[in-house]
């Protein structure tokens, strides 16, 4: 994915709650509004008793509720957004009674507790699915690479435990993992390195665990185009092969784990914007290619690097926070090297 492309596509997710919620209020321009699937009403019926949600007026047609968007051809939902709001309960299995549910969006639910319900995977057109910010627990659900057509999966800032399922790199159109933010344990799965997305490998957010044990060498093999974040976990060994001169990632944060390997052996993507490394093993000097990045972002701190700081590019713009707390790392914006 290009860099533009990637950029228009981080617009579209950064947008698409507010989109959901403005295509979930009728349009005065609109003469023809859908008229409520029977079927559709019944089951949200029982999610409003689920979840208690005060603002499904039963009186009112179903796809004009706060959240709700219905296709205009067929009446049938596609759209189911709840977020900021105070209802209590678990996902109730219902949902998956929404067969032309296109998103799923339940976020910033901090009462919506228990696991993610089997019944989810019988949502086969859905394309959006976002459960951050509330409080469920239990495994991240194998069952959910059955939803072949999902494009975004965020599992974030919840509870979820145990080890990751290995059959998630069986979605063949994902764009981006977020399972940060949680209690997993165990390894990354190596089928992970085999994403079968025609070239298009999802950026991988699973900071903020208690993952262990080596990156798998097939991530090696793939070429991501947006972000690779495994900070904040205890994965150790050689983290090098995730970096190349023909790899086109933009962000990798690796920070506050036990990786140990020589960085000066280490070829960057020239079109690398963020490199965090800081609070490893990692060793060796800084190589020379730095120079030639555009780096935005830059941290190496509280590692084992010796040497002078390249002088040129912009690494010089970083202050010493980014490059302290090293065996004998030196130069501008350090002390100089002594002679």
């Amino acid at each position: 994915m290009k860099t533009s492309q990637y950029s228009n596509y981080r617009a579209i997710l950064l947008s698409l709650p507010y989109l959901i919620v403005f295509l979930s209020f009728p349009s005065p321009s609109q003469s023809a509004k859908p008229k409520c699937n029977a079927q559709d009403k019944k089951v949200l019926l029982q999610i409003k008793a689920a979840l208690n949600i005060t603002s499904w007026i039963p009186d009112i047609e179903c796809c004009d509720w706060y959240g709700l968007e219905c296709d205009r051809n067929t009446s049938r939902v596609i759209s189911l957004a709840i977020f900021n709001n105070d209802i209590s309960g678990q996902i109730p299995p219902a949902v998956g009674d929404l067969p032309y549910l296109q998103t799923l969006d339940m976020r910033k639910l901090p009462y919506l507790v228990g696991e993610i319900p089997p019944a989810i995977s019988k949502l086969s057109q859905l394309t959006f699915l976002r459960l951050d910010w509330n409080n469920l627990s239990g495994p991240v659900p194998s069952f959910l690479s059955q939803l072949k057509n999902l494009y975004f999966l965020d599992l974030s800032f919840n509870k979820f435990s145990g080890s990751i399922p290995p059959s998630l790199s069986e979605l063949p159109n994902l764009l981006a993992l977020h399972l940060d933010r949680n209690k997993l344990t165990g390894n990354i799965p190596e089928s992970f390195g085999n994403f079968p997305g025609n070239g298009k490998t999802p950026d991988l957010f699973l900071s903020h665990n208690m993952l262990t044990g080596p990156i798998p060498r097939s991530l090696g093999d793939l070429n991501f185009s947006g972000t690779i974040d495994l900070s904040r976990n205890r994965l150790e060994g050689d983290a090098s092969f995730l970096f190349g001169k023909s790899k086109t990632v933009l962000f990798v944060d690796l920070s506050r784990n036990l990786f140990e390997f020589d960085l000066s052996k280490v070829e960057f993507p020239e079109n690398m914007t963020n490199l965090d490394l800081n609070h490893n093993k990692i060793f060796g000097s800084l190589p020379e290619g730095l120079i030639k990045m555009q780096l935005q972002l830059l941290n190496v701190s509280y590692n084992k690097l010796c040497g002078q700081i390249p002088q040129g590019g912009n690494l010089q713009s970083f202050d010493s926070t980014a490059y302290f707390h090293n065996r004998c790392l030196c130069g501008a914006p350090l002390p100089p090297c002594k002679k």
